[in-house]
């Protein structure tokens, strides 16, 4: 797993996000925003509160968290067996 290192809430529901190997952008969360729990992402302050917590968890409040590997994926269009791969072999993944 490749740990995210930063996060921090961007405008129209996107997160900036960096991760331990050095790969960063935007991902764009808005296609969730209103279903189910993330219908707290309506309000814009509790959108900005998003921390990492536990070295790799992408955490809003205490009940809505994003799986880092996801999102590592949907950053880097890199496919689950791409990131595994390189996770257990040691290859940079920049």
């Amino acid at each position: 797993m490749i740990r995210p290192t930063v996060v921090e809430a961007r405008d129209n529901y996107c997160i900036w996000l960096e991760f331990e190997d050095g790969e960063a952008g935007e991902v764009d969360l808005s296609h969730l925003v209103g279903k189910g729990v993330f219908k707290a992402w309506k309000d814009p302050d509790f959108f900005r509160n998003v921390r990492i917590v536990d070295n790799d968890t992408i955490l809003w409040g205490e009940e809505i968290d994003l799986c880092p590997d996801a999102l590592y994926m949907q950053l880097t269009g890199r496919t689950v067996d791409e990131v595994w791969q390189r996770s257990r072999s040691g290859v940079p993944h920049a």
